[in-house]
């Protein structure tokens, strides 16, 4: 199994309610055969399945369906090219329908048409083109679906049960207000039970009762039947059987008490038709609230679906032409005018502007655009106009890519919702055993009428009891945060990040481009007797010029600036974390660290005082050999960037201690240590003892982050506790953190920090109130105070408190979308 390649699968589903949908949605999925894992999301209402090749989506899909719940999907439909007959349709269709994500595929002859039905944000036009290309055909797009599409129709989606939810809490508030306008005024206003014997009647009011409250049930009330009954035949109950449960408790036994009144005795004789009627409104309001707050937690994730450009204007013949985004293609020349949204990723060719690249940074300040930038699909071209040749499009941009790195984060599960999955599994069935104990306690126990005493209590504790908020506890934290994240520039690539960030204390930082700017320059050459400094530069410029490490960039810049001619090197060979040698117009030419010289049997003590002065002033010694003889010590500065130091000293108000792991010699890096204030150093760490080094870390202080953004901090990204990689670094060193700072910052490092405890401790918030609300007022329900203060919690009291408690826990979580960064500037 663990080399099987798995498949994975993205699935909106509606019509989750509570913690138990969750659970029950998950062991449908996972009962289906060919799954290999499936998680589902209540807040975000997504499963993500991951399927083996024998793996169907279609029985998937059909396995949540039976469960209850509706999987949403969308049309698709293909332009197809190169059929010629009925075995072409059958090869287009099968194709297609092996697609992961495709749901139906039916190909016409005869209009070269193929219509899809497939999971909304499921496979992409390239993805469904490419598979009917390996059949031998051409697929084009006669309508995008697209990022932006597929946002819209989940909008949609939401707008239209929001509308349904004010349309059935409109016909049940109108059906519920006669009844507790009528039963409360009889309880609280002198004469208004009179009045009603009198003008009425007792039976003819009940029998109006009747209508009025099956008129809630059986309309605005069948939602929760519908789900509620079916799941409670099956033995696995949720909060729909609840409300099921104790509506029709009250409702049925008013009925008894209209219809044959003998049968009940007279102290019990009474309706509560107002309780049933006011338990559906009352819960509907709350799923309405639900609903709109629910919508919210998601904004951050459709305003960035909804970034993409919908049509790019290319260059065909030496033409502009306007083409939908699908048709554009690695190489296209796209042309780009003042205002316009960039449609695709890509590298500058020709004129100049300045771009909004907010959304992918954080950054207000636009970014000036010149021949060889770098564009990015989704930012805003300001008020210039040029062309660039297009790199990466569709899912490849980097938009999309944020994108599923916040739709991955906001899907998955912390650690702490293991205990939630366990307690939301046997919750609803203890309610209702609860429930059956509080009335067979009030029936032995209460006074006359015992009856409608066990009855009212027994319908409370159903009603009370919210699943919805321990459900919701963690993921709509986990959704609001990581989406607030993104808008400041932090991509959480896993939602565990954000619990394991929290704990974490100590960071550790490479110094070059991550504590510095990345780009070193010469500062110092001194040479041995006999070597003449413009000759020694030449030399090891030659060398350093098959390099791509920054120190040796700097060199051969510096060498460049004097005009010198550097001669072609051969022979060329390299030691990670020693230095580089090359055979130069004849010469053996060796270019590295004291180790390397060491190495060579060279002593490089006649430099000992001036390697030692350069290392107190940050600066990074190396030495050049010629022939075999120690030629010259040069040195190299990295500037520190300009926010470093704000940004270390904030995390240490954090409570953090603060660690560099860097080749340098020692005593460059603790002259940096020493301006930046760092606790720890670990210096001269070859690329292969970076994991060593973290784990030391971690031995020493605790859990550890590290922070980096060269292929060789890749090791140590993945070692640590949370990898945090630089935006700008390698795409290695990105697959290999747990997140990713999409400016080149270190500010984001704390911010990423604070936001994490800001998250764990909402969610602390959010499963305190969950648990505490059903902990305290299920035996208030119960009647738990009655002996003591005579105190008992109606069932329209409890629907109340059952609507709020959800909603509360929403509300809570959208405090975090007015989390601001924290600076100590």
């Amino acid at each position: 199994m663990s080399d099987t390649v798995l498949i994975p699968l993205e699935i909106p589903v509606l019509g989750m309610t509570c913690a138990s949908c969750v659970g029950r949605v998950e062991k449908a999925i996972r009962g289906t055969p060919g799954v290999a894992s499936a998680t589902v999301n209540l807040a975000a209402e997504r499963a993500h399945v991951e399927l083996t090749p024998e793996g169907d989506t279609g029985a998937v899909v059909e396995a949540i369906r039976r469960a209850g719940y509706e999987p949403l999907d969308e049309r698709v439909e293909l332009k197809i090219s190169g059929m010629t007959c009925a075995s072409c349709v059958s090869r287009v269709e099968k194709a297609l329908r092996e697609v992961p994500g495709v749901l139906e595929a039916n190909v016409n002859l005869a209009t070269e048409r193929a219509s899809l039905r497939v999971l909304a944000g499921g496979p992409d036009i390239r993805r469904l083109a490419a598979a009917v290309a390996a059949a031998g055909y051409k697929a084009e797009a006669i309508e995008e679906p697209g990022s932006a599409q597929q946002a819209d129709r989940e909008s949609a989606a939401r707008e239209q049960e929001i509308k349904g939810l004010q349309r059935d809490l409109a016909i049940a508030a109108a059906g519920t207000l006669p009844l507790f306008l009528v039963e409360m005024g009889r309880h609280f206003i002198p004469g208004v039970h009179h009045w009603l014997a009198a003008n009425i009647g007792e039976q003819p009011w009940r029998l109006a009762s009747f209508a009025l409250a099956a008129l809630v049930l059986a309309g605005p009330g069948r939602r929760f039947f519908a789900k509620g009954a079916p799941a409670l035949l099956r033995g696995a109950p949720d909060m729909n059987s609840l409300v099921v449960l104790g509506t029709t408790a009250a409702f049925a036994y008013s009925a008894v008490a209209t219809f044959v009144p003998g049968v009940l005795p007279a102290a019990s004789n009474h309706v509560y038709y107002e309780a049933a009627a006011v338990i559906v409104t009352l819960i509907l309001l709350g799923r309405l609230f639900e609903a709109r707050a629910k919508g919210r937690t998601s904004e951050a994730i459709r305003r960035l679906m909804t970034l993409q450009a919908k049509s790019a204007r290319i260059l065909r013949d030496g033409a502009e032409v306007e083409v939908p985004i699908a048709e554009v293609v690695v190489g296209d020349v796209v042309a780009v005018r003042p205002g316009e949204r960039i449609p695709v990723d890509g590298d500058v060719t020709e004129g100049a502007s300045f771009v909004d690249e907010s959304m992918i940074s954080g950054e207000p300040v636009p970014v000036e655009k010149t021949l060889g930038s770098g564009v990015v699909a989704g930012t805003v071209n300001g008020t210039g106009a040029f062309r660039f040749r297009a790199t990466k499009v569709g899912a490849d941009t980097v938009l999309a890519q944020i994108v599923r790195m916040v739709e991955t984060a906001q899907g998955s599960k912390l650690p702490i919702q293991a205990m939630v999955d366990k307690v939301t599994g046997w919750f609803v069935p203890a309610v209702i055993a609860s429930a059956l104990l509080t009335f067979a306690v009030w029936m032995f126990a209460a006074p006359s009428p015992a009856l409608a005493f066990a009855l009212v209590n027994a319908v409370a504790v159903l009603i009370i009891a919210c699943p919805c908020a321990m459900g919701l506890a963690t993921p709509t934290s986990i959704m609001v945060g990581t989406g607030r994240a993104a808008e400041l520039g932090v991509l959480f690539r896993q939602g565990e990040a954000l619990q394991a960030l929290r704990d974490v204390r100590v960071v550790a930082f490479d110094k070059t481009g991550t504590l510095t700017v990345g780009r070193p320059a010469l500062t110092d050459l001194r040479v041995a007797p006999g070597f003449d400094e413009a000759e020694v530069l030449a030399l090891a410029a030659s060398v350093e010029s098959r390099s791509e490490h920054p120190i040796a960039q700097a060199v051969v810049a510096a060498a460049k600036a004097q005009a010198l001619a550097i001669p072609e090197a051969s022979a060329f060979d390299a030691t990670a974390g020693f230095g580089a040698g090359a055979t130069v117009a004849g010469r053996r030419v060796d270019v590295g660290s004291d180790r390397m010289m060491r190495q060579l049997g060279l002593d490089p003590a006649i430099f000992a005082h001036d390697a030692e002065q350069m290392g107190d002033e940050a600066k990074t010694p190396i030495y050049a050999a010629v022939d075999g003889k120690l030629a010259a010590l040069l040195a190299v500065a990295d500037p520190i960037k300009p926010t470093t130091a704000e940004a270390l000293k904030t995390l240490h108000a954090l409570g953090l201690k603060i660690a560099v792991i860097t080749g340098d010699n020692r005593r460059t890096a603790q002259a940096v240590a020493d301006r930046l204030g760092l606790d720890q150093v670990e210096a001269e760490v070859l690329p292969d003892g970076k994991v060593a080094a973290v784990e030391a870390l971690r031995s020493r202080f605790g859990p550890i982050a590290f922070v980096g953004d060269g292929i060789n901090d890749a090791p140590a990204l993945a070692a640590a506790d949370v990898g945090i990689a630089m935006g700008a670094g390698t795409d290695i060193a990105i697959e290999s953190a747990d997140l990713v700072l999409m400016r080149d910052d270190l500010r984001a490092v704390a911010t990423a920090v604070s936001l994490s405890r800001a998250v764990m401790t909402n969610i602390g918030q959010n499963l305190a109130w969950a648990f505490g609300y059903n902990v305290i007022l299920i035996p208030v329900a119960a009647g738990a105070l009655y002996p003591v203060f005579g105190w008992l919690l109606s069932p329209m009291a409890a629907a109340g408190a059952m609507a709020l408690s959800s909603v509360s826990v929403v509300t809570n979580a959208l405090r975090l979308k007015s989390f601001k960064t924290r600076s100590l500037a």
